[in-house]
């Protein structure tokens, strides 16, 4: 994916004949970092389900570069934490991840690749304690390596800061900077304002009502 520029365009989506999604146009420029606020049902999660292709537009289309994303799995280059991930209960977070990497277009990583992942997420590599057994806020770092490996272009995490401590949230901070010092897209949607304020220093948040974009602050449109 040469172009991981993103662009919305007039999408709306019907589910049960509830419109959640009412004409979106946005563009997320490559490189940048934006933040989606607003209440629960506001639309956040279904614009991120929309560009990762877990839903079909009911009306219009998400583009990254000039690839029409379709539905179907979440394409090549993006790395998504959208609600909550899937782990297998009897397997270790190293042996998830690798297992991830395995079933992904994503290379192979190898184990030393794995470790580093866990010990930028704030968990131990070593730990031979099963997914199930992970408290809350182990199980959200979790979440969050599965969104980094594979070397991302395009990073989509759904209130990422959920469960976390404050040091969970410092280091995921870290993490997200460390990301846009190499140029990756990212979109977070979140509850949590001073986050987004933090991650975006202010700027491109999207503040969304009842599927509708209602105020941004220097968002690209």
């Amino acid at each position: 994916m040469n172009n991981n520029q993103i662009e919305i365009q007039d999408v709306s989506k019907k589910i049960k004949k509830a419109l959640v999604l009412d004409n979106i146009n946005l563009t997320f420029v490559a490189g940048q970092t934006y933040g989606l606020t607003g209440i629960n049902g506001s639309g956040k999660t279904m614009i991120l389900r929309a560009i990762a292709g877990l839903i079909k537009p009911s009306v219009g289309c998400v583009k990254i570069g000039d690839q029409v994303i379709k539905m179907g799995g979440v394409p090549e280059g993006i790395g998504a934490m959208i609600e909550n991930p899937s782990f297998i209960n009897e397997f270790t977070g190293a042996q998830n991840l690798e297992l991830l990497s395995l079933l992904s277009k994503n290379h192979k990583l190898i184990k030393n690749e794995i470790n580093n992942i866990l010990d930028r997420v704030g968990l131990d590599p070593e730990d031979k304690r099963l997914f199930h057994k992970y408290s809350l806020g182990m199980k959200q770092r979790l979440g969050i390596a599965q969104a980094i490996i594979g070397q991302p272009k395009i990073v989509l995490l759904d209130e990422p800061t959920n469960a976390l401590d404050e040091a969970g949230i410092k280091r995921l901070v870290k993490i997200i900077n460390q990301l846009q010092e190499n140029n990756v897209t990212i979109i977070v949607a979140s509850h949590d304002r001073s986050f987004l304020q933090a991650i975006t220093d202010n700027q491109n948040i999207i503040r969304l009502e009842n599927g509708q974009v209602v105020s941004e602050v220097d968002a690209v449109l």
